[in-house]
């Protein structure tokens, strides 16, 4: 799997959701809910199995220029997939 062909989607059964009782916003998970934080649900929103890691990351890179650096957000991508969070 690489960057350029890798669609990450969240797996089935995952859902993106604000917490009301911790006030956050998590991503809900069979067995497991992933608290996150920052731009994590932006990210996450853009893993519908349709967009690359490079789609992805050229989107958030021109909407938020010198904030968003692409070399993290692969790494975020692939560390969450690397956990299950992600397919």
């Amino acid at each position: 799997m690489t960057a350029t062909d890798w669609r990450p989607a969240l797996p089935s059964g995952g859902l993106l959701r604000t917490d009301a009782a911790r006030g956050q916003e998590v991503l809900l998970l069979p067995e497991r809910v992933v608290v996150l934080h920052g731009s994590a649900r932006r990210v996450l929103e853009l893993c519908d199995g349709q967009r690359t890691v490079d789609d992805i990351t050229t989107q958030l890179t021109q909407q938020h220029p010198g904030r968003a650096r692409a070399e993290d957000i692969a790494h975020f991508l692939t560390r969450l997939h690397a956990q299950g969070c992600l397919q």
